[in-house]
This record gives C-alpha cells, structure tokens and sequence, in this order.
C-alpha cells in the first residue's frame, strides 16, 4: 500500500468498546484500543492515500447469538430504535462503502453498525 500510494484498512472493533459489557472487561478494553489504533494510524496513513477506519457491530444475528432467545433477545432488540438486530449483511454493506471510493476522504472513523442501539 505504501509502495502503491493507496488502500484501505479496516479494523474490526465491537459496540463493546464504547459501551462495555458486564464480564467482557478485557474483550472490552482490546476493541476500545482499536479505536486509538485506527485514528493514529489514519494519520501516520493519510498522506500516503491510504485510510484507516474501523467497523464497529453490534448484536446480530449469527450462529454466535443464535442462542439468545425469549427475553433476553426481546431485551436486546428494544435498546434499538428499529426494534430489530443488524444482520451480516448490514456489516458487509458498510464495509464494502468503507472500500469504495465514495470513502475515499474517510479516515480515522469508526462506523457503528448496530440497528442503532447505542444511538
């Protein structure tokens, strides 16, 4: 990427990192340093035309979450104002627009994907 004078990073932080979580501390604290990561490597990047960004998701349905249900899935699904879970689909369509071009002045960020909930 140096040598080209172009490219894209995107690290992948966690919704955890801002709003921590009882029990994951330390998943917590790891995906809050990718944050500082990403906007100091932005800027040791950004001359060379390359960005830096991270993707941030929240809950979504996968075979990770597969397994909540009942109440606590109800419960997870009202912190958003959609009243519904982002999906992979969603992550991949904000990872894809952080590869375009039309982020081609987009650097140092990170972009929630989370239906919401921590809005």
């Amino acid at each position: 990427m140096l040598i080209k004078q172009r490219g894209r990073i995107i690290n992948i932080g966690s919704i955890i990192g801002s709003t921590g979580f009882n029990g994951l501390s330390v998943y917590g604290a790891s995906k809050s340093a990718i944050d500082g990561f990403t906007r100091s490597l932005s800027r040791e990047l950004g001359k060379a035309g390359i960005t830096v960004n991270t993707l941030a998701p929240g809950y979504m349905m996968t075979s990770m979450t597969e397994g909540l249900v009942g109440e606590k899935l109800a419960s997870i699904k009202r912190r958003s104002p959609m009243g519904v879970l982002a999906d992979i689909d969603d992550a991949a369509a904000a990872a894809s627009y952080l590869m375009s071009r039309d982020a081609a002045k987009v650097t140092g960020i990170t972009l929630t994907v989370d239906a919401g909930s921590t809005a």
